[in-house]
């Protein structure tokens, strides 16, 4: 937490950082933003440095912290169960995103592009019906338009 604190402050330190070139220097608001500034980078460069430290220190001797050890192993299972959830849930939307894209698809006219409201079985602007797949001819392959009888590529009847 208190690293996510610091690594906020550092980026909003960058920024400001940057935006101190265009303000006067001898103004003491901005000298106290650069000040500020300066000091959240330095906090943040020192806690990354704390944090390596420890992960050499147990790296090197792990039995030397036993509670440490046993509560990071608690946060290693929790980081683990996070993840799982996380990439659970961004399945969970994409399936979402293609079943409303599926949708809409099943609803947009495959001859005209016009999109029907749903529970239409005929497009509203051609007539064409809807959700019906292009026809692909077992002769020689080419896709032809939805309710296509003969194929345009060779003339073969095409299956309904």
């Amino acid at each position: 937490m208190a690293g996510d604190l610091l690594s906020g402050l550092g980026g909003l330190g960058g920024l400001m950082k940057g935006l101190s070139g265009f303000l006067p220097q001898d103004d003491p608001q901005v000298k106290l933003m650069t000040a500020q500034s300066q000091v959240s980078e330095l906090k943040q460069q020192e806690a990354e440095l704390y944090a390596e430290i420890g992960r050499l220190a147990f790296q090197q001797n792990p039995g030397a912290y036993p509670a440490q050890a046993d509560k990071l192993r608690l946060v290693q299972a929790n980081l683990a169960d996070a993840q799982s959830q996380l990439d659970q849930t961004s399945h969970d939307k994409q399936a979402a995103e293609q079943a409303a894209k599926d949708a809409e698809a099943a609803l947009t006219c495959p001859n005209c592009g016009t999109v029907n409201p749903e529970g239409t079985k005929f497009c509203q602007d051609c007539g064409t019906k809807l959700g019906a797949t292009k026809a692909v001819c077992s002769s020689c392959g080419a896709e032809n338009p939805p309710g296509t009888k003969f194929c345009g590529g060779c003339g073969a009847r095409l299956e309904a």
